[in-house]
């Protein structure tokens, strides 16, 4: 909507229709979780490539809920992997500090490098895709990839029967999944309570 791609949710209009994977107010949900694992944290980096579109959406939100839990917010411009091993390394010199991983290219794309870098560094981090949980990540909340792919092959069929794309409204992420590996918070000397441990829909040991 703020590009101008479509006229609005309910009625984008045009030939252009889709899924939302994330919704701003999710950046709340990642800084609450760190608050949950690490109630002492005073800190939190917000990993992200400020020349992505997305940034400034997430950013609003994570900046207020960091208010509410009383952190101090540090953006960092991410845009290469010598930005994410700068950045997190210097980051680390100060106890306390967690990293909040914001889904956009960058960081999809350099993901397992900012695991490798959080374990190497001892620096819990919250992603968006439970793929980086398994592969080493701390812990994840983010949409269910597998239920937005169904659902964007019934819109696929609708339209291929005769439907206008502009005509279908575009959907809001619905159903999300939390993921946790144990492992990982076991070298990072901390204990998941048991509260998140219950709405974890993956757990990793």
């Amino acid at each position: 909507m703020g590009a101008g791609f479509i006229s609005s949710l309910a009625r984008p209009g045009g030939n252009l229709t889709g899924f939302m994977t994330f919704e701003a107010g999710i950046s709340g949900k990642w800084v609450a979780m760190l608050k949950e694992v690490m109630p002492g944290l005073t800190r939190a980096m917000f990993v992200a490539n400020p020349k992505t579109t997305t940034y400034g959406y997430y950013l609003a939100e994570a900046e207020v809920a960091a208010r509410a839990h009383a952190l101090e917010l540090v953006p960092a411009a991410i845009e290469s992997v010598f930005d994410l091993e700068s950045s997190i390394e210097a980051f680390a010199r100060e106890p306390g500090g967690a990293l909040i991983v914001v889904p956009d290219l960058t960081t999809s794309v350099h993901g397992h490098v900012i695991v490798a870098l959080a374990a190497r560094h001892r620096v819990p981090a919250v992603y968006a895709f439970s793929y980086l949980v398994t592969g080493g990540g701390l812990m994840s909340y983010g949409t269910d990839r597998v239920a937005e792919m169904r659902l964007a092959a019934s819109y696929l069929d609708r339209i291929l029967r005769g439907a206008a794309p502009g005509d279908l409204p575009v959907q809001t992420p619905t159903k999300f999944e939390t993921a946790v590996n144990l492992k990982t918070a076991k070298a990072l000397g901390l204990t998941i309570p048991p509260t998140l441990l219950a709405r974890a829909d993956e757990v990793i040991e």
